[in-house]
This record gives C-alpha cells, sequence and structure tokens, in this order.
C-alpha cells in the first residue's frame, strides 16, 4: 500500500525527490570516506619521511626521488640566477610579495629552491631581483616538495609562452613546466629550505604548517549517512500518517 501511494500521481515528484536526496548524501558520505582516506595517506607519507634520515643529494639522488615530499635534504652547489623564476601572490606578515624559485647547480644537475619571500615593491622584474643574489658556493638543508601545476581552489593556471620564450612569474610552483623552458634538466622537486626565526632580510624562507590529524571527515560521513537513513526511512513513515 505504501508503495502503491509512493509511487502514485500524488507523490510520485516527492518521491523522485526523496530518492534522488539520498543518493546525493550517500554520495557525499563516500566522498568524506574518500577524503580520509587521503589524508592518512598524507599524513602516513609525511610521518615515514620525517623518520627517514636526512638526504644528501651530493652524495646520492634516488631514482624516485619524487616520492619522498616531506624528507629533509642537504646539498651544496651554485645558484643560477638567470634562470630563476618567481611565484606570485605570496604574503609574509600581510604584506604582499613573491617567493623567488631559483636553480640551484650541484654535481652536474639542478634542483629548484624556494629561495623565500620577497616583497612586491620594486620587485616588478628579474632584473630587480638581483638584488637578492647569494654569490658563490651555498650550503642549505630543508624539505623535498613536490611541486603542482594544478591551481588551489580559485586559482589561475599559468598561460605557458610560445616556444622560445619564459615566463618569469608563475601562479603555481609547476616544476615539470618551469623545467621545460630551463637550459638544463632539473629535478622533479623543489627544496623549501628551513626556516631561520631571527631572519628578516629578503628571501626570507617559509615553511608550511603541517597538520596530521585525521581533520572532521569521518564525523562529517556519519552526518551525510544518517541523514540518507532519515530520508530513505523517515519517508514511508510519514507517508503512512497522511493516510
Amino acid at each position: 500500500m505504501i508503495l502503491k501511494k509512493m509511487f502514485g500521481r500524488g507523490w510520485l515528484i516527492a518521491t523522485l525527490l526523496v530518492f534522488t536526496g539520498t543518493a546525493i548524501c550517500i554520495r557525499l558520505g563516500i566522498w568524506q570516506l574518500d577524503r580520509l582516506e587521503l589524508r592518512r595517506a598524507f599524513n602516513a607519507q609525511v610521518e615515514s619521511m620525517r623518520a627517514a634520515d636526512m638526504l644528501d643529494l651530493n652524495q646520492d639522488i634516488p631514482v624516485d626521488i619524487a616520492s619522498m615530499e616531506w624528507r629533509a635534504v642537504t646539498v651544496t652547489g651554485e645558484y643560477d640566477f638567470e634562470n630563476q623564476t618567481a611565484l606570485r601572490n605570496q604574503y609574509y606578515s600581510d604584506q604582499y610579495g613573491y617567493h623567488l624559485i631559483t636553480p640551484l647547480l650541484f654535481n652536474g644537475t639542478a634542483v629548484l629552491v624556494d629561495r623565500g619571500w620577497i616583497p612586491a615593491d620594486g620587485n616588478a622584474s628579474p632584473a630587480d631581483w638581483r638584488k637578492y643574489d647569494e654569490a658563490g658556493q651555498v650550503t642549505l638543508t630543508g624539505q623535498i616538495r613536490l611541486g603542482s601545476g594544478k591551481p588551489a581552489f580559485g586559482g589561475v593556471a599559468d598561460a605557458l609562452p610560445e616556444a622560445g620564450q619564459t615566463l618569469a612569474v608563475w601562479n603555481n610552483l609547476d616544476v615539470a613546466n618551469i623545467s621545460k623552458q630551463n637550459p638544463y634538466p632539473l629535478l622533479p622537486v623543489y627544496i623549501q629550505p628551513n626556516v631561520d626565526e631571527t631572519d628578516s632580510e629578503p628571501p626570507i624562507a617559509y615553511q608550511p604548517v603541517v597538520e596530521l590529524t585525521e581533520g572532521s571527515h569521518f564525523g562529517y560521513a556519519l552526518q551525510w549517512f544518517t541523514f540518507a537513513v532519515i530520508l530513505f526511512v523517515g519517508y514511508p513513515f510519514y507517508l503512512k500518517k497522511q493516510e
């Protein structure tokens, strides 16, 4: 009787809306569980890499270095300021600026280094950035990071220049595409140097704060599944009361 009423002419649209809402709630619950698994995988990656010994790139460059994001790393080499780029939309103490992304040459290869923040004022072109040059050999320590060509939510993808031209200022630290405009190969990762808390002279190094928690994904998943049950089970009871 209830099934007949649910799919009768008077309640058919409402029934379809309930079924659609139930399916959407279930899908959102599964999406939150998927995000939970991704978060757990991220946490495991960070914890395992932070537990690993520091990698000395002058001694060894693993072929699977792209799988070692968040591992401590050290390297000695010389910066190539002629081929450095900048990352826009970066802030330091609420002051707008850029991050300088500079290739470091060592042992016949090169890796990008996020040297840190510089103010936007007075730094509109690559020629302006040369006042931050660090001549000679440098040794730095930091973390291995992966770049990304995919913009964050609301971000803008980089429009790659035509052949023979270079893009000086980027929206995303896209290691793969920056590599394409360099005159020599780059490792598929970049280095984010450790922060010196006493450093107040640009470029100022930056390290993201990483929270190794599972967040609220499981709780949100339970909420969506609960909503689905309320819709799917509660709807027939509601119809019964209308008799």
